[in-house]
């Protein structure tokens, strides 16, 4: 089923974490999925279309991860200045939430980083990432600048413990570890360790007051060094949906998926170091296929209610109401080709990528959770459509 679909899933998202089994929750939860500045912007847009559907107030819930942790920690940031009307539009989401974004992807942080990270004495590629976060996007803000409502997780991966580490206002966790309540740890550095894509930008090392978490719940692995120095790489290694902290407590998923997909090797590498790597690239691609999987059929068969759109749907298979927005699959198709990186995007393309995220959403939402709503008139940059 194309983009649009009911997504729900029986168990793709149980980690151990306690509450796998439990009844879900009446609200709506938001997932962000990775792919770099090409899902960064693809979010853009469907966060776009949401707010003009009133939906950002309904949100309970935003999980992110990788290149979508930078579009919802840049949400949460500016969340009290998104000026919510009666109708809870957001009229001051242009400028405080698309423009900072837009300009983080006029620069190129992950070369730089790289480099820097080589060749500066004392500082990793992560640290560099980081600042370049920092400077760009979140100053020296922390996840206390967060809004209490909806709760913001920003998702990486414990590489010590395989499991995931969750960033949030109330508390950053690992269910191995423990809870550590109320982190005063920089977004520049959640969101960082977020979108540590391996093998380049990953790991991030993060130290921790191992005498900080609670004592209450503290997990087999709550010692040094586990409690000490945590060991982070890019969220989407352990879930590219973001779905893990949202399908186990709520009843209505809404999943953006901007995440990309491999491409065919017509003659595979035999040296150990490139067939490593394209082993491993297998792995996860069928692992990231599995959630998705999973997850649709899980709408499905009436598990959760909700709506799956991605950067790779064919709109026009799923709207049943019309009037969704002109997307040509092989446009789109070209869309979702774009690369992997942290690199600098022309303003066309930026613009290509958040009209085919608003109309997917629009389709998706429509066709899914709210059938009464009119179609938009028009993408957000009408100029370019989606290419």
């Amino acid at each position: 089923m194309p983009s649009g679909e009911k997504a729900s899933a029986a168990s793709p998202v149980t980690d151990g974490g306690g509450d796998g089994g439990r009844t879900p929750e009446a609200g709506v939860a938001l997932c962000l999925s990775g792919g770099g500045y090409r899902a960064m912007l693809f979010h853009v847009g469907a966060v776009w279309r949401l707010n003009e559907l009133g939906f950002l107030p309904k949100l309970a819930r935003v999980s992110s991860v990788s290149g979508g942790s930078i579009t919802a920690a840049t949400l949460g940031r500016n969340w009290p200045r998104l000026d919510f009307d009666e109708a809870g539009v957001a009229r001051a989401l242009v400028p405080q939430f698309v423009a900072p974004l837009r300009a983080l992807a006029c620069h190129t942080i992950d070369r730089g980083s790289v480099l820097g990270g080589i060749l500066t004495p004392g500082k990793t590629i992560g640290d560099k990432v980081a600042a370049a976060y920092r400077k760009h996007l979140f100053g020296s803000d922390t996840l206390q600048s967060l809004p209490e409502q909806p709760r913001f997780v920003i998702n990486a991966t414990n590489v010590q413990t395989g499991s995931l580490w969750r960033f949030s206002r109330e508390y950053m966790a690992d269910y191995r570890i423990g809870v550590f309540p109320e982190p005063e740890v920089e977004l520049a550095v959640a969101v960082g360790a977020s979108s540590a894509f391996p093998p380049v930008l990953s790991p991030v090392r993060m130290k921790v007051d191992p005498n900080g978490y609670e004592q209450d719940g503290r997990g087999p692995l709550c010692r040094p060094p586990y409690s000490s120095e945590v060991v982070l790489s890019d969220g989407g290694v352990y879930d590219n949906l973001g779905l893990e902290t949202a399908w186990k407590r709520y009843q209505t998923i809404l999943v953006s998926d901007g995440g990309g997909q491999m491409a065919p090797e017509p003659k595979a590498h035999g040296d150990w170091a490139r067939h490593a790597m394209r082993i491993t690239s297998i792995i996860d691609n069928q692992v990231r296929s599995l959630r998705k999987r999973q997850t649709i059929e899980g709408f499905e068969r009436g598990d959760r209610t909700g709506a799956y759109w991605g950067i790779r749907s064919d709109i026009g298979r799923f709207d049943p109401f019309g009037g969704s927005l002109p997307c040509p699959v092989d446009r789109t198709t070209a869309l979702a080709a774009t690369k992997t990186r942290l690199e600098r995007m022309p303003d066309e393309l930026q613009e290509r990528l958040i009209n085919w995220g608003y109309a997917a959403c629009d389709a998706a939402m429509r066709t899914h959770v709210v059938d009464q709503s009119a179609p938009p008139a028009r993408f957000p940059y009408p100029e370019w459509g989606v290419g």
